[in-house]
């Protein structure tokens, strides 16, 4: 059968390569020098494996021309598998109405919260951080950003005091009357200057003149923030006089009141001069000027 002899041995050839293929993919095969089996001891060569450490693999040598490269950890899991756990932020509840008063705990022990609306101003915001420092008291500072982003260096000093700013829109609009493209751009912009100035954006937001509608409630809880409005109102942006504005804080003073006060948006020269004059009267009657609370999320 000497005509079927090439047939027979070109088949013996493939059956080999076929071999020697799957058993250099499965480990059988010492490649580059390491030992696939284990049978070997320490420094022996495999079946085929050059002499010595400095010898080159003959050509044509089957499974001997690649490298294995070791096995890495990594291959074996997904490249996230150790990436941390981030918990998704949690997004205050969307309000009908905003908060006006200290909840029951906080009023409890003659808690007040004083606000300024409007800043900062460099001719009016000062003189009242150093009357609140003065006290040792805290406040709260509801920022346009227009104004915010003239005086970041009032920002961060609010900050650097424990003080807490909160938003009040860019340019004090109106809020019914803007669309809502137009009213997320002004609540949005202003907590970017102040996180950009503090590192931190607000958590609490006011409508200018108490004006509330829906989008506001919904913006504001999208950007984090809970609706903050007031008990007691001075009206000092009227300018009535200094001891209409004391009057008006010092009878409207109980536990769990907020106070709506100015520190721009005009001459607030009576606002500096009547903080200096009730903010004593008010530690002497025993209130404490405190921070609202954020409600649990």
């Amino acid at each position: 059968m000497k005509n079927d002899e090439p047939t027979v041995g070109r088949r013996t050839v493939l059956r080999t390569a076929v071999f020697l293929g799957v058993a250099a993919a499965s480990g059988l095969l010492s490649v580059g020098g390491e030992s696939g089996t284990g049978t070997q001891g320490p420094g022996q060569a495999g079946p085929g494996a050059p002499a010595g450490p400095g010898a080159r693999p003959a050509a044509g040598a089957p499974g001997l021309r690649a490298q294995a490269l070791p096995e890495k950890s990594y291959r074996l899991r997904p490249m996230t598998a150790d990436a941390p756990v981030r918990a998704a932020a949690v997004k205050p509840a969307v309000r009908t109405r905003p908060i006006l008063e200290l909840p029951a705990a906080e009023a409890a022990s003659a808690g007040m919260v004083l606000t300024f609306d409007d800043g900062p101003d460099p001719r009016y915001t000062p003189a009242i951080l150093d009357t609140l420092a003065r006290y040792g008291v805290r406040a709260m500072f509801f920022v346009c950003g227009e104004m915010a982003t003239e005086n970041r260096n009032l920002l961060r000093r609010m900050v650097d005091e424990g003080h807490v700013i909160g938003n009040h829109t860019w340019t004090h609009p109106l809020i019914p009357q803007l669309s809502r493209p137009a009213l997320a751009s002004e609540i949005g912009r202003t907590s970017e200057v102040v996180q950009q100035a503090v590192g931190e954006a607000p958590l609490w937001f006011r409508a200018p003149y108490g004006a509330w509608n829906r989008a506001a409630f919904e913006i504001g809880a999208e950007l984090g923030m809970e609706p903050l409005a007031w008990t007691v109102d001075t009206l000092d942006w009227k300018e009535p006089g200094t001891p209409t504005i004391i009057s008006r804080v010092l009878g409207g003073a109980a536990p769990g009141v907020i106070v709506l006060s100015h520190d721009a948006g005009g001459n607030r020269s009576q606002s500096v001069q009547a903080i200096s004059s009730y903010l004593p009267q008010l530690l002497a009657r025993g209130y404490r000027m405190t921070l609202p609370v954020l409600p649990p999320r």
